[in-house]
């Protein structure tokens, strides 16, 4: 691998590439630091000395590489994208206009994408906007911190601030194009692995300065066993072996060729994960918000507020599986797959075109997607174990979201540095 790794940079197109790729991403860490003009830079570095950063904007801060609490330029990072991208794709399914678009080839798919920008800067000043009310009353964003965030709450300075964190959002959602353009792998999903990753150093250090050396190696030791699951597990499919009919066109034969559908155990990624958290944040949004002392509010707090109680763990497991079987029946349809095999004189050996074809990748799916689904809810609950055992912030290294985007973009930018290795006849990463 280390040949390989070395070929790389040999190859004079591809190491360009690879430079232009980590020249974004330092460049998209260095605004993630850059603070906000109006912001209190002094305050807030005091204030993340003292503050709990597991709680309500611990997804966000996770996706924004920490620049959220910091209140920086990109304090938004990448996660407004994530949403509209989520939201314009279960779109499809529902409105007629957008399932038309996405059976157009390019062309629908270029408005699809220009759709997912415009409702990324809508979200980027939805989002900024309440960043910035919560920021502006003291002790609310820093629970354990009364210094004033934001000194001037003047309308001016608060328009100036929104303005800068959607330009921000928008800059982000630019050099993501970049490296898909120019560089190497996905530009926002190397930009989400770029946010998330430059927290590991700092967790794992703050787990080994507060529990010692002995907590420091045991979560080594687990996270190097959860990597080698995750990579298992995200490399595990199963192949439904199709075979195509030969078929006469004057004197030439066309088909007969086998080929097979890939079915991964993994079929939704991480999107179930990221929409039971978003879910469970709003019942601590809300009792947040009012300020209710009612009994519903009580047990909101009690049981959802901390992470570590039982009620939540079953929640959230139940939660993702939900969304992980919801996912992949708005993804896959396998009427449609079973449509398009039959048009092209395609069959699965033993079983009957149409609709007996479609019961049985119906029935395939189903089944591989209950390991799958209770595989992401294990992984996701990991930092709540933690939680539970060290005491360590729930945005746990080695655990939930995090180490699936790392570990699924980390394999994805390899594949295709393996793809671009091989069509040069070199030896690639993977074997």
């Amino acid at each position: 691998m280390l040949s390989a790794f070395a070929m790389a940079f040999r190859t004079p197109d591809l190491r360009k590439k690879i430079f232009f790729t980590l020249s974004i991403m330092a460049l998209f860490r260095f605004g993630s630091v850059v603070p906000t003009p109006g912001v209190s830079y002094v305050n807030v570095q005091e204030c993340l000395k003292t503050a709990n950063t597991g709680g309500l904007f611990g997804l966000i801060n996770l996706f924004s590489g920490g620049a959220l609490l910091q209140l920086s330029v990109f304090a938004m990072g990448i996660m407004p994208y994530i949403t509209s991208s989520i939201i314009v794709q279960l779109l499809t399914v529902v409105i007629p206009r957008f399932e038309a678009l996405k059976k157009e080839g390019q062309s629908g798919t270029a408005k699809l994408t220009q759709y997912t920008r415009y409702l990324t800067i809508g979200l980027a000043i939805l989002q900024s906007t309440g960043l910035i009310a919560v920021a502006r009353i003291q002790g609310r964003i820093f629970a354990n911190c009364s210094l004033p965030i934001i000194p001037d709450t003047s309308g001016t300075r608060i328009i100036t601030m929104i303005a800068v964190m959607t330009a921000g959002t928008s800059v982000i959602m630019w050099l993501g194009e970049l490296i898909t353009d120019r560089g190497v792998g996905n530009g926002m999903s190397i930009l989400i692995f770029t946010s998330i990753a430059a927290g590991f150093p700092g967790q794992l250090w703050s787990i080994k300065l507060q529990k010692g050396w002995f907590a420091f190696l045991f979560v080594m030791a687990v996270g190097i066993l959860v990597v080698a699951a995750v990579v298992f597990v995200e490399q595990a499919q199963r192949r439904i072996p199709v075979q195509y009919a030969k078929r006469q066109v004057g004197r030439q034969q066309y088909g007969g060729t086998s080929t097979y559908i890939p079915i991964k155990v993994n079929q939704s990624g991480v999107i179930p994960v990221i929409f039971a958290s978003s879910l469970l944040y709003i019942p601590s949004l809300i009792v947040n918000f009012s300020g209710s002392q009612a009994g519903w509010a009580i047990w909101i707090s009690k049981n959802f507020i901390q992470g570590d109680h039982p009620i939540y763990v079953a929640t959230y497991a139940l939660l993702i599986i939900f969304f992980t079987y919801f996912y992949v029946a708005i993804t896959f349809n396998p009427d449609e797959v079973a449509e398009n095999m039959k048009k092209y004189g395609g069959f699965i050996p033993g079983i009957r075109a149409g609709k007996p074809t479609s019961d049985y990748l119906q029935y395939v799916l189903s089944r591989i997607t209950a390991p799958g689904s209770i595989y992401l809810a294990f992984v996701a609950i990991i930092p709540i174990i933690a939680l539970i055992l060290f005491q360590a912030s729930q945005n746990f290294p080695f655990g939930g979201t995090a180490i699936l985007i790392v570990v699924g973009v980390g394999l994805d930018t390899a594949k295709q540095i393996e793809s671009q290795l091989q069509q040069r006849s070199y030896e690639g990463f993977l074997r």
